[in-house]
Parts: C-alpha cells; sequence; structure tokens
C-alpha cells in the first residue's frame, strides 16, 4: 500500500509514543494530538487518512471525537481505531463501533496487530474514495456527454469536451479532432480556448486505445512540473482520423474508465457532425444544381432572385424557382417541397421538371398544378409540396395565377403594398382545385413571391411575419436585386435562419 498519514491522538505521552514509533516505522506518516478538540481543529483541510484515537481523553471522549468525525461531511469516510486499556468491555467496544468507529482494539497491543488492523481499514477507505470519486465522475460525463451531444459546430464540440474534461479531471486538458476539411484544431486552457493545433502522426486502430505522452508532445497548454500525459485516442472507422483527450496522469483512476468513455463519445459526437455534414454538402450542391442558374431576358421586365440555404447546421429544404419564357409569356414558379432532407431536394427536382414539362404543352397555371398533383399522388404518393405559378405577358401585363397551399404574393404598386389570394390546396391530396386567379400588373408595378422561410419564425405567428413583409416592402429600390437582398438581410436572418429561403421579384418596366 501507499504510505498513508495517520493522526495518534492519546493524552499519555508514553502510549503516544509507542504508537507513533509503531507506525512510522511501518512507513506511515504520523502526526499527534493530545486531546480530542486538538485532534479536531487538526483535520479540516489536512491530509490525515487515518485517524488512531484513545477512548479516554482529557476533554472529551474518544467516542464523541469519533462521532464528530464521522458526522462531519469535509471528512467523515475518514477511517477511525479505537484504542484503550480502560475501556474494554463488551459495552465500550460495542458503543465504539455503533458510533462509528472501524476497529476496536484494547490494549495490550502487539505491533504486528496495530499495523495489520490499521492496513486493512485503509484499504476499504481507499477502495471506498475510488469507487466515490468513479462515481462523481460519471456523474459529471453524463452532464459533459449531454453538453457535447448539443452542440451545434465542431469548436463548440470540442470546447465543450474539455470544459467538461476539466471539471472531471481537474488541471489542463486537450481536446483534439480534425475538421471535414482535414484540419486540426484543439481546445484547450482554462477555460478552453479553440485554436489550431496538428493532429499525432501516428497509427491509430478502430477503437479506443490509452498511452502516456511526455508533456513535450502536448505543449499546447502548461501541465504541472514532473507530471505525464494520459492521452485517450478513439477511432470509429478506419477512413476517418481519431480524436484525442489529453489529461494529467495523475488524476486517472485504475484502468481509465471515464477517460475511454469520454474520448468515445467526443469521437461518436465528431463523427456525426461530420457525417451530416458531408450529407449536408453533398444535398446543397445538388440543390444548387437542380435550380436555375440564370435568369431569362424579357423586354420590359425586371427579374431578380434570391436563395439563401438554412443555417449549417440544417438539413437542406425543397424550395425551388423557375422563370421561363414560353409562347412570349413568362412563367414564373416558385414551391417548397415538404421536409428538409436530401430526399426533399430530390422530390423538389422532379416537381419543378414535371411543371416545366406540363407548362411547355401549353395548359395554363391551374391546370398545370392539377397535373402535377396527379403525378405526386402517383409517383410521390409519400410527400407534398406547395406551389404559386403564374403566367406574365410583358406587353399587356395579364397575369395568370394559380396557387396550391403556398403563401400569398405581395404586389407593390406605387405606395400601395397588398398581398393577392389566389387559393388552392397543396400538391399531394385528393381535392378540388379553382380555375386561374387574373389580375393586371401595372406599370411599375413591383411582385414578390418567396417561400416560407422569409416569413416563418418557430415563436411567432405566421401573421407577425408577412406584416413584417408587407413593411419591408413598403418602399422598394430600383434595383430589384437589391430590394431582394435587403429583404433577405431584414427578414431572414443573415444565413442563420432554421429553413431555406427563396424570393423572386419581377416588376413591369
Amino acid at each position: 500500500m501507499n504510505p498513508a498519514s495517520v493522526l495518534v491522538v492519546d493524552d499519555s505521552a508514553t502510549k503516544r509514543y509507542l504508537l507513533v514509533s509503531w507506525l512510522t516505522r511501518a512507513g506511515f506518516t504520523v502526526r499527534q494530538a493530545e486531546t480530542g478538540g486538538e485532534a479536531l481543529r487538526m483535520l479540516p483541510g489536512s491530509d490525515v487518512e487515518l485517524v488512531v484515537l484513545d477512548v479516554k481523553l482529557p476533554d472529551m471522549s474518544g467516542f464523541d471525537v469519533c462521532e464528530r468525525i464521522k458526522t462531519d461531511p469535509a471528512y467523515g469516510t475518514m477511517p477511525v481505531i479505537h484504542v484503550s486499556a480502560h475501556a474494554v468491555d463488551v459495552v465500550d467496544r460495542t458503543q465504539g463501533l455503533n458510533r462509528g468507529a472501524d476497529a476496536y482494539l484494547v490494549e495490550p497491543i502487539e505491533p504486528d496487530e496495530l499495523i495489520a488492523t490499521a492496513q486493512a481499514v485503509l484499504r476499504y477507505y481507499s477502495a471506498r474514495r475510488r469507487a466515490e470519486s468513479l462515481a462523481a465522475r460519471m456523474v459529471r460525463l453524463a452532464e459533459t456527454t449531454l453538453a457535447i451531444n448539443t452542440a451545434t459546430t465542431l469548436p463548440d464540440l470540442i470546447e465543450a469536451a474539455a470544459a467538461g474534461a476539466q471539471e472531471i479531471f481537474g488541471g489542463p486538458v486537450v481536446v483534439l479532432a480534425e475538421t471535414v476539411d482535414g484540419e486540426g484544431i484543439a481546445a484547450a486552457g482554462s477555460p478552453p480556448v479553440v485554436r489550431p493545433w496538428s493532429l499525432p502522426v501516428d497509427d491509430v486502430a478502430v477503437g479506443s486505445v490509452v498511452r502516456v505522452d511526455d508533456t513535450a508532445a502536448w505543449d499546447v497548454v502548461t501541465w504541472p512540473e514532473g507530471e505525464s500525459v494520459t492521452v485517450a485516442a478513439a477511432r470509429l472507422r478506419s477512413d476517418r482520423p481519431p480524436v484525442y483527450v489529453a489529461v494529467r496522469s495523475s488524476s486517472q483512476n485504475p484502468g481509465f474508465p471515464v477517460l475511454r468513455q469520454l474520448s468515445q463519445t467526443v469521437a461518436a459526437a465528431v463523427e456525426a457532425q461530420r457525417s451530416f455534414a458531408e450529407e449536408h454538402r453533398i444535398a446543397v450542391t445538388l440543390q444548387r444544381s437542380l435550380l436555375q442558374s440564370y435568369l431569362p431576358d424579357v423586354p420590359g421586365v425586371q427579374l431578380a432572385v434570391r436563395y439563401e440555404p438554412a443555417g449549417a447546421q440544417t438539413e437542406v429544404g425543397g424550395d425551388f424557382y423557375e422563370l421561363t419564357m414560353l409562347d412570349g409569356k413568362l412563367l414564373v414558379a416558385i414551391g417548397d417541397v415538404a421536409g428538409h432532407s436530401l430526399h426533399a431536394a430530390t422530390v423538389m427536382a422532379e416537381v419543378r421538371h414535371a411543371v416545366r414539362a406540363y407548362a411547355v404543352e401549353g395548359h395554363p397555371p391551374a391546370t398545370v398544378l392539377r397535373l402535377v398533383n396527379n403525378f405526386m399522388r402517383t409517383v410521390l404518393p409519400a410527400d407534398s409540396a406547395t406551389i404559386c405559378l403564374l403566367t406574365l405577358d410583358p406587353g399587356t401585363g395579364e397575369v395568370r395565377m394559380a396557387s396550391a397551399g403556398h403563401l400569398p404574393p405581395l404586389l407593390h404598386t406605387g405606395e400601395a403594398v397588398r398581398f393577392l389570394e389566389p387559393h388552392g390546396p397543396l400538391l399531394g391530396i385528393n381535392a378540388s382545385r379553382p380555375g386561374d386567379f387574373e389580375f393586371v400588373l401595372p406599370p411599375d408595378g413591383t411582385l414578390v413571391l418567396y417561400t416560407d422561410g422569409l416569413v416563418e419564425r418557430r415563436d411567432a405567428d405566421i401573421d407577425v411575419g408577412l406584416t413584417a413583409l408587407a413593411n419591408a416592402s413598403a418602399s422598394v429600390e430600383p434595383d430589384l436585386d437589391a430590394f431582394c437582398r435587403r429583404l433577405m438581410v431584414e427578414l431572414g436572418g443573415a444565413g442563420q435562419q432554421p429553413d431555406d429561403i427563396a424570393v423572386v421579384a419581377l416588376r413591369r418596366r
């Protein structure tokens, strides 16, 4: 066993000398006290791990001292061995053990008996402390796991892991991972700060390993003098880089259970974020490739389009738009497929192509939506979408419009702003559909079509967003691109909105 610090409490100088001598020769560090009050004053903040306590003391009973020790929340688990030459009856021994003593020795005491008893109670005390320490660390690990799994970015994730590791182990901590772009970043310091740091060049097998490194290999932080660094490396896939958690070696439980679990938790969370980021990148690339890359040149009509994908931690949506000249008329469509996923992006592509195909056949907007609805109910029965579709005659300004559950377009004429009200059920359900909604877009009139990401918020009614849009459109810039950019800035959330946004604006000159 490791040497322990023992406090001997006895008012007899001779007996105290013997006890101290025996314990010292056995390798213990020994302190002394003559009274119970002196002993109680010495314990707070000390490194004492065992008290050898005489029952008969001049100021108070050894039983009372033991009870005071055992009821103190700071050091109540500390073992106490009673020794006595007078209180030797069964009643005395029973009282001593019932009031908290871990052992009771009756004089005359043999040195070997004292040493063996001290080592026995210290083994139990050490095991109990390890168990309590491990239990407390597991509680903090659960809290850290929650913080890790709720982080929305990789820097936030490793920062949460480093902060939790400091709570668990104390002292310096380094959490190291690699971004999807292949750059190493580390969270280190107190409080943790995220900074660039290269991953070690070593071969870590799939799974988790723990090793001991020199502090020079992890000098991103300052380690205590004489310490080594225990490093847990966790890797979930052979084609992914490992993550590392480095802590002080002196802070570890036998077998490194908490450190291993923490590194595996970080690796799983990093892998989840990496997989999502890759899927999101693929979906956004697909969605952008399917959206219209150029606008038609329409005499007498000014056009502008803005599209903004949702924030990086949101799955890609199914927003789309279409502007095409067909038989001298401008076809304009804007829509939104339900859901946020790679599947929603692919359904968006199918719906957009179906709209164009039926419009090319010469059908009016309401008929096009009826045919697209039949297409969806046959080919995509589990999906739904909203869409607003119109045709504009650039010469006369005549507009034919149909809506399938989409938000109302906004019309700005002079100083007046109003929402148009074409009605119709969303695509994907079996319901009757009204005919075209017809009106004339006057010269200098501006028509704004948009998807719900521009006006919908989880914490507010949709009417609040529509009112904000109407207020923002009270004046329209001469440059429609500038107007659309302003709408995005004022209403869209500057790229952190939870949903995709598409805005189409057209003005008849």
